[in-house]
């Protein structure tokens, strides 16, 4: 107990408090640790001054900066895709002005109107495929105002009552020429040309990204059809008509991808790519699958068709191509009655603009970097000239704190007002250590008196707690005594009457108790059983009574004999037995005694595993407190015993098999193996198994001889 409120002897000696918190606060562990002192030190805020502008304003900027030009970066590669769109649809348009120039200066001329003056039929077909040939078109066809075909080309060429009533027919027959693009499905194809039926038709390519679809093919063409007002022999009114198909005109896209996107226009690496879609299937492009081969067939984003034909928008943003990433351009494709029947791209690889803008930020995040590695140490270096003096002090007294007496300012060299102050706190603690160490000294002196103290405190009561325990037990056992007595001599009265009535029933009756011998039988056993149950409570009652006398005995011949006698029950519940007989020594008790004891824990062992298991039986030589002794184990594999229980195992009438047994066994040979001066214990994990131990001190060597001999 402490004196005048200091420490309690014994208690951990403080060894770096160097005074009330008052006087230690400012250098104490929040301060060291950053939490309260470092936030607002001179040291701090020279860093803040130093580095703020470098660390975080300059980065801060900087990344604005960044931010904006990859915004603005952006925008300039949309605008640009959105210019290429723009040529590729004025060269669509051209080409379309075009045909109508061409047809309608076709029919204009004087060579077809002298043809179509003569009237024959055959002539004008030959003229139409000379002509037809030279400009380009894939068919050329005059038709009667009422729709009825004077002649053709390629010869057999009939075009049905649906061309003839189209948009750009019915215009010229009003005396309008113009052109339009439409779509034609492949029997007006086959009419118009075989081989025009075979260019349009594309197998249609799965494509990542694209919508689903049940069509293996796109059958259908794309025209550019061109119609122009002409006068027939009789001064009659016809019409020319004359066409291009669109389907597999690699000449057409690659002169947009070569107006578009011509040498030097894109940075190495990248690419330019142009297509022409009917619906949202490539029908003409020069996007590459491998090995050079067009992805004529593959079909566009499901995103993207969303956006341009179901929607009429022009795509302007990335967008997945085949086979990688572009930065692209859609634009819907009308008919001549005005619907969406296709689309215009044009696009080009958006990795190395990627490449490019990473490579222009990695330079900025490096010029950053390098500029930030050599301005850094300089500004450190002065600030670290201001508050390396004071950090040096703060360090040493914080070791101080921690225990360290030896540490120290070593500022010997500087002279000025923070190196005089240095030398004061170094003879403060050379003061300090030397105090220290009286105390210490002081200390262990007392600590050495109070530990002898202590262990002998600790002795004395482990010897008062073994003292009490076994109080209990025998207030325990001298109560429920008294009361097994009484019970006991109690029941021998009855049952002597009942023996001797028996007796004289069977003596009167003679041969006539013959029908009845099982049951007088049945009477002898029960009667039998009452008087080994009330021997038992009479030995357990009073033990001195029934004590035997002792000798020394080899535990494991006790161990053997006792096996053999529940061996039948061991066998009958196919229970294994593992023996390991390693004690050497003869204890001093009663054979029949122990034998009683091992037999009851047998017993328990084999009714505590009603399915089976392993009973192992081990003795060991043992010294316990300073008594050399044997220690015999029994231990079986069975249910266990509840934790709530293990307290109770030794007490009398308690038991856990129900009306299967009197709760007296361990009890007896708990009371048995006390007497003769050992000990009995019990430990048990429920569900693994339960282990006895008893532990009996060895013969006296004049007995242990005789027992040996």
């Amino acid at each position: 107990m402490a004196e005048d409120g200091g420490p309690a002897l014994g208690a951990p000696r403080p060894t770096g408090d160097l005074g009330p918190p008052s006087a230690r606060g400012r250098t104490g562990p929040l301060y060291r640790s950053g939490v309260l002192g470092r936030l607002g030190s001179v040291r701090m805020r020279l860093l803040a001054i130093a580095l703020l502008p470098m660390l975080i304003i300059l980065p801060v900027v900087l990344l604005l900066v960044v931010g904006w030009w990859t915004r603005q970066f952006d925008r300039l590669l949309i605008s640009k895709v959105q210019g290429d769109l723009t040529i590729a649809r004025q060269y669509l348009d051209r080409l379309m002005e075009r045909s109508d120039e061409t047809l309608h200066a076709l029919g204009d001329s004087v060579a077809f109107e002298k043809v179509a003056e003569g009237g024959d039929r055959g002539a004008l077909d030959a003229f139409l495929a000379a002509r037809r040939a030279a400009l380009g078109f894939d068919f050329l066809y005059v038709l009667e105002a009422d729709g009825a075909l004077v002649a053709a080309s390629p010869p057999g060429a009939r075009p049905d009552a649906g061309l003839a009533s189209s948009a750009v027919v019915e215009r010229a027959r009003a005396g309008t020429a113009g052109s339009a693009i439409d779509v034609f499905g492949p029997e007006t194809l086959a009419r118009l040309s075989p081989d025009l039926e075979a260019r349009a038709r594309v197998e249609l390519v799965p494509t990542p990204g694209a919508g689903p679809t049940a069509r293996a093919l796109e059958e259908r063409g794309m025209v550019v059809q061109s119609a122009a007002p002409v006068r027939l022999a009789g001064d009659r009114r016809g019409v020319l008509v004359g066409g291009v198909l669109l389907n597999r005109n690699l000449d057409f896209i690659d002169t947009i991808n070569d107006l578009v996107y011509g040498r030097g226009v894109l940075p190495a690496g990248s690419e330019g790519t142009a297509t022409l879609f009917l619906d949202d299937v490539r029908i003409s492009t020069n996007v590459r699958l491998f090995e050079g081969k067009r992805a004529l067939g593959t079909r566009v984003s499901g995103e993207v068709r969303a956006a341009v034909l179901g929607e009429g928008r022009v795509w302007l943003d990335r967008a997945f191509v085949v086979n990688d990433w572009y930065i692209s351009a859609y634009e819907p494709i009308l008919d001549s009655a005005g619907h969406r029947v296709g689309m215009l791209y044009v696009g080009f690889l958006e990795a190395p603009f990627l490449a490019l803008k990473r490579t222009i930020l990695i330079a900025v995040g490096v010029g950053f970097v390098l500029v930030a590695a050599v301005t850094i140490p300089i500004l450190l270096r002065w600030a670290a000239g201001i508050f390396r003096p004071l950090e040096a002090m703060n360090v040493t007294i914080s070791k101080v704190e921690e225990g360290d007496l030896s540490a120290r300012t070593g500022l010997s060299g500087q002279s000025d007002e923070i190196g005089r102050l240095s030398h004061h706190l170094d003879a403060m603690l050379d003061l300090l250590r030397q105090r220290d160490a009286e105390l210490r000294r002081w200390a262990d002196e007392l600590d050495a008196r109070v530990a002898a103290r202590t262990r002998e405190l600790q002795a004395a009561n482990a010897e008062l707690a073994a003292a009490q325990k076994q109080l209990v037990m025998s207030g325990k056992l001298a109560a429920i005594g008294e009361i097994t007595a009484g019970i006991a001599h109690e029941i021998n009265n009855p049952v002597a009457v009942i023996q001797g009535n028996l007796d004289v029933a069977r003596e009167l009756l003679g041969r006539a108790a013959t029908p009845v011998r099982t049951e007088f039988n049945l009477i002898d056993q029960q009667v039998h059983r009452i008087h080994i149950i009330v021997s038992k409570l009479l030995q357990f009652a009073r033990p001195g009574e029934f004590a035997g006398v002792s000798d020394p005995v080899m535990p494991r011949e006790v161990i053997g004999d006792s096996l053999l006698l529940v061996q039948h029950l061991v066998s009958r519940a196919e229970i294994a037995v593992v023996r390991g007989d390693g004690a050497g020594r003869v204890v001093f008790m009663n054979r029949v005694e122990l034998q009683q004891v091992l037999i009851n824990l047998m017993v328990n062992a084999v009714h505590a595993m009603p399915g089976g298991g392993t009973l192992s039986l081990e003795s060991r030589d043992e010294t316990r407190g300073g008594r050399a002794g044997v220690a015999i184990v029994v231990r079986d594999t069975g249910m266990g015993i509840p934790a709530a229980h293990l307290a109770r195992v030794f007490d009398p009438f308690f038991t856990t098999k129900g009306q299967g047994g009197t709760g007296l066994g361990l009890s007896i040979s708990y009371t048995l193996v006390e007497r003769a001066g050992g000990i009995m214990g019990v430990e048990s994990v429920e569900g693994v198994g339960s282990a006895f131990t008893i532990w009996l001190p060895q013969a006296p060597p004049a007995h242990d001889a005789a027992s040996r001999s």
